[in-house]
């Protein structure tokens, strides 16, 4: 089934009159005529329509009002949301309606590239990382809702040079750097912090016992550059201490860890659709019950997802396509997951079919890969929900929430080679991100290129679309990822979710 927005379209009827001296008189009335928009998809493992009756949901979007390009988010348990980008920690603590900048100027780095946040949601501690050229990182934290921090301007392991900074928490195990993590005391932190980061070797992945003050155990934990990727996504980690690192590469693949980063072992799923060239992040959302979900772009710009069910030891190898035929290009899938089989996903798309097999930007047959999409098509922000992901047969919920382009024109997927189309294409960087608060809410961040002019305009081009707004969008009404929490009420009496920006 596929929800409709009604678009009003004006035709021109001609009638013909006479006139006093026999001449034809030409009058145009208009008429009324009501086309569909589709807005809202129900879809089942292929991607393809069903008909049944999509979720009641609806998004509540938010201005941060700073540049926002590769944001991370959090929410802690007062319900302050903290959206990181660039070199700024943006805090809201009224739902949306106000951001203030909160990071400290001495224990926070004053300069950065690479940024990466990450909410503890055990602990509640705010972490903002940068990295200060490819030397070290800059990681400081706050435990008081951002209200005082402490830093460390030397935190890269035991290996400098970093680059593609990340860093999350999760439970301690009782095996390996988890062992010492089981000693009490005042030196041991109540959840393991793990920081990756890619050298042209490989991937570096370190744990702090002290959370996240220094990192003094890891190393390289798999692969070379040209094998295994020393690019990757986001850490994830499940309720039972796993850790799930994404790389970069040709197949899917995660590398993970049963023992708080001591070893590591890769898994590969997803041969059946493989991945575009170039591509970006693949990652990893885990559930109450620890079965753990791999979302990433397949080679014909879907987004797909294999899952597990014994923490990542197997993964299936027939592929589910979670994006919805229609959207035909697609960047930056994101995920989080509540209780089994109820997750969410966001992803900038495209539904411009026509422009398929088209002249790209470098004059080829365009395949839907964003890197080289043509001037005008449009990307949308889409987010996906489903109930009962591990079911044999699962059904996908997914809106199109922006009304006007995130982007216009080509997403830049490889820094070596963007292009200068009034402007460079790499506005928008290289992620956006997804996560739940405690009461199972969906909160999505994401750069906008597209505001002010080239939101408005009807005619906006590739070189209008050059902006890296910062953006939320969050559940207003719908279902929680937390069987517990049942339907979400609006946290805001305003619910309009079209996007509004204050452009100077």
């Amino acid at each position: 089934m596929q929800g409709r927005a009604l678009m009003l379209v004006f035709l021109m009827i001609t009638m013909s009159l006479s006139g006093c001296f026999g001449k034809e008189e030409i009058i145009e009335e208009p008429q009324i005529v009501i086309e569909e928009e589709i807005r809202v998809f129900v879809t089942d493992k292929n991607g393809e329509s069903i008909d049944q009756a999509p979720l009641d949901m609806l998004f509540q979007f938010s201005d941060v009002g700073e540049t926002g390009k590769e944001p991370s988010i959090g929410v802690t348990s007062s319900g302050c949301i903290f959206f990181i980008a660039m070199e700024k920690v943006m805090r809201s603590c009224d739902y949306g309606g106000s951001w203030e900048e909160t990071q400290d100027p001495v224990q926070c780095s004053p300069t950065t590239s690479d940024p990466y946040g990450w909410v503890d949601p055990i602990t509640d501690r705010i972490f903002n990382v940068q990295m200060i050229g490819l030397e070290t990182s800059w990681i400081c934290w706050s435990d008081d809702d951002g209200e005082s921090w402490l830093g460390n301007p030397h935190d890269s392991g035991t290996t400098p040079i970093n680059d593609h900074i990340k860093l999350a928490s999760g439970p301690w195990t009782s095996a390996g750097y988890g062992a010492l993590g089981q000693i009490t005391g005042s030196t041991i932190y109540e959840t393991a912090v793990y920081y990756c980061y890619n050298k042209i070797v490989g991937i570096f992945c370190f744990t702090s016992f002290d959370g996240g003050a220094t990192f003094e155990a890891g190393g390289q934990i798999i692969g070379l550059a040209t094998t295994n990727g020393g690019l990757h996504g986001a850490i994830s980690t499940a309720p039972d201490g796993t850790v799930y690192v994404t790389p970069r590469v040709e197949t899917p693949s995660v590398i993970v860890s049963k023992d708080n980063g001591f070893t590591w072992f890769e898994r590969t799923m997803g041969e059946d659709v493989g991945t575009p060239y170039p591509r970006k992040n693949s990652e990893i959302s885990t559930d109450t019950a620890s079965n753990a979900y791999h979302v990433w772009t397949g080679a014909d710009e879907g987004v797909y997802m294999s899952r597990s069910t014994d923490s990542g030891e197997t993964w299936e190898q027939d592929s589910i396509r979670i994006s919805p035929k229609g959207v035909i290009s697609t960047v930056f899938p994101q995920t989080d997951a509540g209780d089994p089989g109820r997750i969410a996903v966001t992803y900038l798309g495209s539904e411009n079919v026509e422009f398929l097999n088209e002249s790209d930007i470098d004059g080829n047959p365009w395949d839907g890969n964003a890197h080289y999409a043509p001037n005008n098509t449009t990307y949308h922000l889409y987010i996906t929900y489903s109930l009962n992901a591990l079911d044999e047969n699962p059904i996908f919920h997914t809106q199109r929430v922006t009304d006007d382009p995130v982007q216009v024109g080509s997403i830049c997927l490889n820094s070596g080679d963007c292009r200068d189309i009034g402007g460079s294409n790499r506005n928008l960087l290289d992620f956006n991100d997804l996560h739940i608060d405690r009461e199972g809410r969906v909160y999505v961040a994401f750069a906008d290129g597209c505001t002010g002019d080239c939101a408005t305009g009807n005619n906006s081009s590739a070189e209008d679309s050059r902006d890296g707004r910062g953006s939320v969008y969050y559940l207003a009404n719908g279902p929680s990822l937390l069987e517990a929490f049942d339907q979400m009420s609006p946290l805001l009496a305003n619910t309009n979710d079209t996007k509004s920006y204050d452009v100077c």
